[in-house]
Formats: C-alpha cells, sequence, structure tokens
C-alpha cells in the first residue's frame, strides 16, 4: 500500500493541544513528500483551528527524525512543502506555540524541524546534530539562521562546521533544550509544558509569540510603538477584561479568543 499524508503523520488532539507525529519509524522518520504534506497540513490545521491553543511536534519509534530520506529525493520526491518549506514547516512555522518532543535522534533536516519550534524538550542521551558537511552537504532547512540565535555563536559553529552532534544534556546546559527527559517520557514531558501553556489567554499567547518573533528586526526606538500595534487589540480583548476579572474572583478564566 503506498504511503499518504495520514499514514506518515499522525494527529491527535488532547484538548486545546495538537500532537503531530512523524509516523515512519522503520525511515528514522526521514522526511519525505508525505512527511512533508502532513506535517504542513497539521500547522495548518493549528493555525486555523480556533479550539487549539498549541502543539507537539515528536516522532514514533523513539526518535524524532533522521532528516531528508535520501532514498525518497533520489526518486524524484520533493520533501518541501510549496508555502511552508522543507518538511512543511521551517519557512513558515505556525504563528500559535510549537514544542518539539525529542527521542533518540533529531540530525540533520530533523534538528532544522525541531529548530522551527518555539521549545524543545528532549530525552536524556538523545543527539542533536547537523551532520551535513561531513557529506559535503549544506544545512539548507534553517540551523544556519535559528542555531546561531539559540545557541552560543562559537557552538552553533563547531556544530555546523565539523557536523558533529552535542547531547541532549549539553543543549540543555547551553540553553537549546528547554526541559529534559527521561528516555522514553520526551512526549510526556512535553505535553506537562503543554497544559501550563494551554491554561494561558490564547490571544495574549499569540501576540506574545508574534512580538518575541518580530522583535528582531526592530529597533529599540521602534520596539515600543510596534508592539503595541500588536499588544494593543490584546488589552482591549473580552479575555483580558475575563483575565481580571477571575483574578479578583479567585476563580480559573473561561477564555473565549476575543
Amino acid at each position: 500500500m503506498s504511503e499518504t499524508t495520514e499514514s506518515a503523520v499522525l494527529t491527535e488532539r488532547r484538548k486545546n493541544i495538537l500532537i503531530i507525529t512523524i509516523n515512519r519509524p522503520d525511515k528514522r522518520n526521514a522526511v519525505n513528500k508525505a512527511v512533508a504534506d502532513g506535517i504542513g497540513d497539521a500547522v495548518e490545521l493549528l493555525d486555523t483551528d480556533d479550539t487549539l491553543t498549541l502543539g507537539i511536534l515528536t516522532g514514533a519509534g523513539g526518535g524524532f527524525c533522521a532528516g531528508m530520506d535520501l532514498k525518497g529525493f533520489a526518486s524524484g520526491e520533493t520533501p518541501w512543502h510549496p508555502t511552508r518549506g522543507f518538511g512543511g514547516i521551517v519557512q513558515q512555522p505556525p504563528a500559535k506555540p510549537l514544542i518539539a518532543a525529542v527521542e533518540g535522534f533529531a540530525v540533520a533536516g530533523g534538528l532544522e524541524i525541531a529548530l522551527a519550534c518555539d521549545m524543545l524538550v528532549a530525552a536524556k542521551g538523545a543527539k542533536l546534530g547537523v551532520p551535513e558537511v561531513k557529506r559535503s552537504l549544506v544545512a539548507a532547512g534553517g540551523a544556519l539562521l535559528r542555531l546561531p540565535r539559540k545557541l552560543p555563536l562559537n557552538v552553533a559553529t563547531e556544530m555546523a562546521l565539523t557536523g558533529d552532534p552535542i547531547s541532549a544534556e549539553r543543549g540543555y546546559e547551553l540553553g537549546l533544550v528547554n526541559r529534559l527527559a527521561e528516555p522514553g517520557s520526551a512526549l510526556d514531558a512535553a505535553v506537562e509544558l503543554a497544559e501550563q501553556i494551554a491554561r494561558n489567554g490564547p490571544l495574549a499567547l499569540g501576540a506574545t509569540k508574534q512580538i518575541l518573533e518580530a522583535r528582531r528586526d526592530w529597533t529599540d526606538e521602534e520596539f515600543w510603538d510596534k508592539q503595541m500595534e500588536i499588544a494593543g487589540p490584546v488589552f482591549g480583548s473580552e479575555d483580558a477584561q475575563e483575565g481580571a476579572v477571575a483574578f479578583t474572583e479567585k476563580r480559573e478564566p473561561v477564555w473565549k479568543g476575543r
């Protein structure tokens, strides 16, 4: 039976959290066209479904993703989504928060997909790396953009030029990994983090992520005005009023997303 986007990438809803799973464990969850399209479709669902607040991206079978499926690529398949780029995510991540839950390995394009997420939870012992130069290739799926933002430049440079991976523990020490989990528990730890985030106001989460991303292009002088262009509508929302009232009434807020 031929592979489909539905079999290559699985989705599961847990209340307002969308869990996206790359489901090619026999291929080390390598990215082919079905995976790229499946992740792209799942990210689109996350962004357009008002009942979803954030997502988790993980891999089946004890590994996150080994990067591009070279056999599929050689046969003419493209692992690029028409608008979101490699893996259906690296050039256009979702507007809503997304957590990568990494078991075993996230290497080459697999790490680049994880780097396109907002946070990274990894199991102890997991390997994180961009080994492309070892095959006379270039990590062109966003690693050279995002690694220097998330790691000290000298560490990112060493990883990119040697092709050698670092451990999840080293990534945690350097700030690349948000939380460490015991082997086999990365998804559970990611769900725990997601549940903390999911309790917050969805409008505030979306605006906060947008500001965090956009502020790289703003000068310090521009920041305040441009921030308020995004944050202002949130302050004037029904949810902001509900947050204040719920606080004074010592109860959990009921968000409406407006």
